[in-house]
């Protein structure tokens, strides 16, 4: 670990070749009016900075007799350049560090906005965590470059020439000057500091806020994807991000306030003490005022050689970031929007088809998920898929949602292949209950309202009546506004799997899927939802996926899978009748009796 601003920061791997900064331009031209102002302040500074020891020279050295005269106004002149330098200094940290948080700002949004929309192929390569440390760690290196260690780096270049130059040509008579500076510095970082620990702490926060946001959407990619969420999700992404930048903005200002009047002292100080020197000199108590500029040369160009060996190491590391930040960006993603795509035809009837369809997961890639299915299901259908645990039944659901791409054969909707419209256009008609419910850190209300966010609060409380829901959720200290938690902590399993049921039916789609929807519900509450979906089914395309056979008795027809293919087919009586597979998880689910009534 490393400490840098007063925080803890993760140590990344460094880069041998700082050239890949290179990446970060396209980030920076947007606003090349802002590095120009910067750019103009930073030589400016280096310039006074250099010009600074002559001015003290000649106050301290350059003095006749008969001008003792000009002797206050030589002074007021020094105080003058050094309010120029604090003046410029401060100008130089606004700008530059304002840069550097604006376009790590925009670097975060931008891989934010590439990641949302990555297939779960691409997270089957890399850990989500890394995906975080990347948005997080890694900008805040850049962050750490743009907004100190290129300016810095630039400036002590410019003094380190300048200073070598100007210590050759001046006397050099190797004696010590002491500096007294530090107490007339105290009091403004004390009075300063604090305010900059608050602001400090509250741009952390929002970080922090920021990183939770993407690690949420991120980790929940396939329901956002599902819902067609991804613009809403990366617009409040992106306001939590900007709220962080203008927390940002605000500790800026109070830094670059503290820089200039902590950089005016230290001169004002140094052209005191300088002054004080004349007045000995004029007295003959010294001698000539050159090795007081010889000092300040050498221990400006000391400073510099110290400041660029450490900046160097900084920017090795802020070159692996950017590497592995622009390797995010332009990552491939296996599943990808066609060029010039086709509509979807309005409205959209539901009417499915698989045709030969094989597919192996790329973790997996010796064994298939599904091999050669022919699938048809007609507009309004209800079909259940059974069978046992990795037959292939909820593969079905990620290929018709197109999180992955089947090897062989074409998925049809509506007649249209998947992959030659937009996502976008056809999961806009899906709703989708997975096995697993996502429930975000909101109230209960707004994960509802998830499924179709313009729903007023009657839209949103009806689904919620259909999906058996509104009775546990009126009894919320809240009711529907309380807050559930990060991913529903504060819900039992079936509570959270009936507001995804919930959300589902306020999606209000002519195509549903169902992937073990009422796995985690009581028999009660398994009832009534069941309900709630044989209504909803009445008149859109339905697929459930199930391994409880009593959810489905009722489907219009049942597809049982076996090894990535299709084995049986036809309605629960015909398949207990004909015997197989289906049969014998019926008498495992079924006593005897229960099964021949059935």
């Amino acid at each position: 670990m490393a400490r840098r601003n007063g925080q803890v920061v993760e140590e990344r791997e460094k880069s041998k070749r700082v050239g890949a900064l290179q990446g970060l331009a396209p980030f920076l031209v947007p606003y090349k009016a802002l590095m120009a102002g910067a750019l103009v302040a930073l030589v400016l500074t280096a310039t006074v900075s250099l010009i600074l020891p002559l001015a003290v020279r000649r106050v301290v050295d350059g003095f006749e007799t008969e001008a003792a005269r000009l002797l206050d106004q030589y002074f007021l002149a020094a105080l003058g350049i050094a309010g120029l330098l604090a003046l410029g200094t401060g100008l130089r940290y606004y700008l530059v560090t304002r840069l550097g948080e604006r376009v790590v700002a925009d670097i975060r949004k931008a891989v934010f906005d590439r990641m949302i929309g990555m297939s779960p192929a691409f997270y089957e390569k890399i850990m989500t965590g890394e995906v975080l440390s990347r948005i997080t760690t890694d900008t805040t290196l850049i962050l750490s470059v743009i907004g100190s260690s290129v300016s810095i780096a630039l400036r002590n270049m410019l003094i380190f020439l300048g200073g070598l130059v100007l210590m050759l040509l001046t006397s050099a008579k190797l004696t010590a000057l002491v500096l007294l500076l530090v107490p007339a510095v105290v009091v403004p970082i004390i009075v300063l500091g604090r305010r900059l620990r608050k602001l400090s702490r509250e741009n952390q926060d929002w970080i922090a806020a920021s990183s939770g946001s993407a690690s949420e959407a991120l980790l929940s990619v396939q329901t956002v994807q599902a819902f067609t969420a991804e613009r809403q999700t990366s617009a409040h992404f992106h306001d939590v991000t900007e709220k962080s930048f203008v927390s940002a903005k605000k500790r800026i200002g109070t830094r670059a306030v503290m820089t200039v009047i902590v950089i005016f002292l230290v001169f004002a100080g140094v052209v005191g003490v300088l002054w004080i020197g004349a007045r000995d000199v004029r007295a003959d108590a010294m001698s000539v005022g050159e090795l007081v500029q010889f000092v300040i040369f050498s221990v400006m160009v000391a400073g510099a050689v110290g400041a660029l060996s450490e900046v160097w190491g900084e920017l090795q590391r802020a070159a692996g970031a950017t590497e592995r930040l622009v390797e995010l960006l332009r990552a491939a993603d296996s599943v990808t929007d066609p060029a010039q795509p086709l509509p979807l035809p309005a409205p959209v009837q539901g009417g499915i088809a698989f045709e030969n369809v094989t597919f192996h997961y790329p973790a997996r890639p010796d064994t298939a998920a599904l091999d050669g299915i022919d699938l048809k299901v007609r507009p309004g259908e209800t079909v259940a898929l059974v069978g046992p645990s990795g037959a292939g039944k909820s593969t079905i659901i990620q290929l018709l949602l197109r999180f992955y791409d089947p090897d062989r054969g074409q998925i049809t909707l509506d007649g249209v292949a998947l992959n030659a419209m937009t996502r976008d256009t056809f999961r806009r008609a899906v709703a989708l209950v997975p096995q697993d419910p996502v429930i975000f850190a909101d109230t209960a209300r707004e994960n509802i309202r998830f499924g179709r966010p313009d729903a007023t609060d009657a839209e949103v409380e009806a689904a919620a009546r259909a999906a058996a829901a509104h009775d546990f959720l009126s009894k919320l200290p809240e009711g529907y506004d309380s807050y559930v938690g990060e991913r529903g902590v504060m819900l039992s399993g079936g509570q959270k799997q009936r507001i995804a049921i919930a959300r589902a039916i306020l999606r209000d789609a002519p195509v549903l899927l169902l992937d073990e929807a009422t796995s985690a519900l009581d028999a009660e509450s398994e009832r009534a939802v069941q309900n709630a979906v044989e209504a909803m089914s009445a008149d859109r395309t339905t697929l459930i996926v199930a391994h409880r056979l009593a959810t489905v008795k009722k489907a219009d027809r049942i597809v049982v899978f076996d090894e990535g293919r299709i084995v049986a087919e036809g309605t629960h009586d015909e398949l207990v009748k004909g015997g197989g597979l289906y049969a014998r998880l019926a008498r495992l689910q079924f006593t005897d009796g229960a099964v021949d009534a059935a």
